[in-house]
């Protein structure tokens, strides 16, 4: 009788062992798919000064075991503001397609004479996130950190947002989401202002209004520096953001999509 006990406990240990693998929760998702493709211009001022696309691969990729999007934003200065400071930027996030937690963060960036490259491997069994990271003429560095349940990165965060339900939120309602970025967590508090009718040069929309808040820094003035509009409907992307900084402002304006999971109507 004595033998039997330890191995019906070590059997249980193993068992639940095996359990833990499918602790990750399931959020659902009717906002977003493969195959979507958002293009936007960045306005400075009156100057055009970038474009940028976020895209989701046409296939779904396996990471950590796991079914992923692979969402991707490209970012780059136009050619005239390529001689203040010329930017070619790749975030990279694979999200778990059940989870909606981001797997694996990829950052590839150029500004000027700056380079860095960085991956995170996300383990949200253990709450740990893995980081590799290159600039240039240093060598490779690792490090490992302790992150919150369900963290989401800075491309995962905004897919996670568009599958909340703002039907049932009072204006100045507030939310937070856990995020992981620079080898830091972070709770970015999001406010709920309503909706809006805004215009972009993709059209006339009626849009969610969010406010999230900003933590001091060098760049943005104030905390409420930054306001998202997503489109009001089944696929809540981001039509419209508006940032004011310290020194001047700038307006990322939706002017092209295809692949989305529900058709966008705008408005007359």
């Amino acid at each position: 009788m004595k033998k039997i006990v330890p191995a019906f406990l070590l059997l249980m240990i193993v068992l639940s062992a095996f359990a833990m693998k499918d602790r990750l929760r399931t959020v659902r998702n009717e906002s977003f798919s493969t195959g979507e493709v958002l293009k936007y211009k960045v306005h400075y001022g009156l100057i055009t000064a970038a474009e940028a696309t976020i895209d989701v691969s046409d296939q779904l990729h396996t990471v950590n075991g796991r079914p992923t999007y692979k969402a991707t934003v490209y970012g780059r200065t136009s050619n005239s503001f390529d001689l203040f400071i010329k930017v070619r930027d790749t975030w990279q996030s694979y999200i778990d397609t059940a989870a909606l937690v981001p797997q694996r963060f990829h950052r590839n960036i150029e500004e000027g004479s700056y380079r860095k490259k960085e991956t995170v491997d996300f383990n949200h069994y253990t709450n740990t996130a893995a980081v590799k990271k290159k600039r240039k003429k240093e060598p490779e560095k690792h490090s490992t950190h302790k992150i919150s349940d369900d963290v989401q990165d800075i491309v995962s965060g905004f897919y996670y947002l568009r599958t909340l339900d703002f039907d049932n939120m009072r204006k100045g309602e507030k939310f937070t989401i856990k995020g992981f970025f620079d080898e830091e967590n972070f709770d970015m508090e999001v406010i709920y202002k309503g909706r809006e009718t805004v215009n972009t040069k993709a059209g006339k929309f009626k849009a969610i209004k969010l406010v999230p808040k900003m933590p001091k820094n060098d760049l943005f003035k104030g905390e409420d520096a930054i306001t998202v509009y997503l489109s009001n409907d089944n696929n809540k992307i981001p039509v419209l953001i508006e940032a004011r900084m310290f020194v001047g402002a700038i307006k990322v304006d939706l002017y092209e999509y295809n692949g989305l999971k529900h058709k966008l109507v705008a408005l007359k």
